[in-house]
């Protein structure tokens, strides 16, 4: 690991790793089935994600921070011929995901069960369609902005692994942190905002198969924005 990565590690972008004791068959999957969908940053078919795919894809995308999966799993369903390739550290997460792989045999799915952009990092450039970053930690004290994935290094990793034209798509129900990145993402110049009119942000996009913090959100009364940038 180079100076550089020591000192991207020092950012630290996730909280804890792991919550309650895995259950038996997650404890199974994690280890029966991970090794075989884990993405291994050192092959060469990070250079061109679509062959990490058992079956023939069309296209790849990319979920930071996929949190219980549910997500992830649902747009692996309904787009048998995309390939999606999910980035979480968190364990119970992983393990989650992990149990829709298994019980609705996704075989379009792959995972890096660490920091996201240790994979931005190894894919090849515009190699990816789409990139979702969903309700990710606000870290909403001020020392620790910082820590939150949308920066302007962070734009810059997934500018480069976007197609020209390719779709970033953002969800929040924290009001100060949709602000900052609509802010963060003017100042990087290299992606346009798609809304036209306000229910272009206040509502989902067509097939959005949701989450399970979305749904919580919703019921506490707190109203999502959902901001859809595309790559220049």
């Amino acid at each position: 690991m180079d100076e550089d990565w020591r000192n991207e590690e020092r950012r630290v972008l996730y909280g804890r790793r792991q919550g309650h004791k895995l259950k038996g068959r997650q404890a199974d999957l994690m280890t029966d089935l991970l090794p075989s969908v884990q993405v291994d940053l050192a092959s060469e078919a990070c250079a061109a994600p679509q062959s990490m795919f058992p079956v023939l894809v069309d296209e790849v995308w990319v979920e930071i921070g996929f949190g219980g999966g549910e997500h992830l799993a649902a747009q692996a369903a309904i787009n048998p011929k995309t390939g999606i390739i999910g980035a979480e550290p968190f364990i119970n997460g992983i393990a989650k995901l992990l149990t829709e792989i298994d019980e609705h045999s996704l075989s379009n799915v792959r995972i890096h069960p660490d920091d996201a952009r240790k994979l931005l990092d190894v894919l090849g450039s515009e190699t990816i369609s789409r990139a979702f970053l969903l309700y990710p930690d606000p870290w909403p004290k001020k020392r620790h902005n910082k820590r939150r994935f949308v920066a302007q290094d962070n734009l810059t990793r997934l500018h480069r692994v976007l197609r020209p034209g390719g779709i970033f798509q953002f969800a929040s129900d924290i009001p100060e942190y949709v602000r900052w990145t609509l802010f963060e993402v003017a100042a990087h110049g290299g992606f346009e905002w798609q809304a036209v009119k306000p229910d272009d942000w206040r509502q989902p996009p067509k097939s959005w198969p949701g989450t399970r913090y979305e749904a919580k959100a919703k019921r506490e009364g707190r109203v999502p924005a959902y901001l859809t940038f595309r790559r220049i």
